[in-house]
Formats: structure tokens, sequence, C-alpha cells
């Protein structure tokens, strides 16, 4: 099973039965980017991004890595 099966399958599931999207005021993003990333001339830094952030009512709680 790769990420994309893992997060469909398993994690996507968890959540919603958690509640998460479900309650009000509640919701999910995903690859929710956490840097810009970096460019110089020898190396280019990708930008850093979370599988998923919980948002409570505008409040970001917590990262969910799959």
């Amino acid at each position: 099973m790769n990420e994309s099966d893992t997060r469909l399958h398993k994690i996507d599931l968890q959540l919603r039965a958690a509640g998460w999207g479900v309650v009000d005021g509640s919701y999910v993003t995903t690859e929710y980017r956490l840097t810009r990333g970096k460019v110089s001339k020898t190396v280019k830094n990708k930008p850093k991004k979370a599988d998923y952030v919980l948002i409570y009512r505008n409040v970001k709680l917590a990262i969910v890595e799959a």
C-alpha cells in the first residue's frame, strides 16, 4: 500500500469518524505548505508540506503526516 492508498483508505476515514470536517467549525486541509522553499545558485530546496492540518474555528491544532 502506498501513501496515497493509506491516506484514502485509512487516514481520511479515521479523521472523518473522529468528526474532522463533519463537526461545524472543523475542517482538514491537505498538502499544506509550511515553508516557501529556497533558491540559491547551488541548491534549490522544495517547499516543505504537511500531509494534513487539522483546523477548528480557524485555529490550526495539529499536523498529521501520512
